[in-house]
């Protein structure tokens, strides 16, 4: 099931957004492209809007097009593909109040949910049974200014961090970020290479040479289908 995109208002759909209701991109099955949860079937539920900017983001019509739904509408569509595995992703969720009742409905369901999260948002209202996927932003992306490393001292040990590298950079700011919070210690951490910008054989090759304990990730769903595809 993949919703209607109507809405192309940059900023305006959530003051519009009646309340209760959840400004909704896209709503579709595929298989999970990244996380320790990858190559599994997933419902992805991805909300509209996002206050960031990346410059490498890969979803940027999820900053302006969104259909409004009930709370309760967007639960059903969920559950309707009796997929065990449930992923909230953006956009960025969290900017929705909403997105924390629906996470609770689905865990009371019995789904694992999985929130992917930029990490430049307060996650301490998030259900406890959610799998935080929370990144943090290195400096290649332009936004790791908004990086609230609060959030660091509420994550859970099953959560997991993840780092996106467009450059050498980028990995050396993400190697002194792990080491200096000990995250390789606390969390399971994920060194995702940009799509087009680090060869995967490139940042291996980095990883091994640092000594340190992360996990390198590839988003499968771009290697499974065309890059540019749409809900997958």
């Amino acid at each position: 099931m993949t919703l209607p995109l109507t809405m192309t208002h940059r900023t305006a759909p959530l003051a519009d957004k009646p309340p209760g209701q959840l400004l909704i991109h896209e709503i579709y099955q595929s298989i999970q492209g990244e996380s320790t949860f990858a190559g599994l079937p997933c419902v992805f539920v991805r909300l509209a809007v996002c206050n960031l900017r990346c410059v490498w983001c890969d979803t940027p019509h999820a900053f302006r097009e969104g259909t409004s739904m009930p709370l309760q509408q967007v639960v059903g569509a969920a559950l309707s593909y009796s997929c065990p595995l449930v992923e909230i992703t953006g956009g960025e969720p969290l900017l929705q109040p909403e997105v924390h009742p629906l996470m609770t409905a689905l865990a009371d369901a019995g789904r694992t949910v999985l929130l992917e999260t930029s990490g430049a948002e307060d996650i301490s209202p998030v259900d406890p049974r959610v799998h935080i996927i929370m990144d943090l932003k290195c400096p290649d992306s332009g936004e790791s200014a908004a990086n609230r490393w609060e959030n660091l001292n509420v994550l859970k040990p099953s959560d997991q961090i993840k780092l996106v590298v467009a450059s050498r950079r980028d990995f050396d700011w993400a190697v002194d970020v792990i080491r200096r919070h000990k995250l390789d210690q606390r969390f399971n951490v994920l060194l995702s290479p940009v799509f087009g910008k680090v060869h995967p054989r490139e940042l291996a090759e980095w990883l091994i040479a640092s000594g340190v304990w992360a996990r390198l990730q590839l988003q499968l769903h771009k290697y499974i289908w065309p890059p540019e595809t749409r809900g997958v």
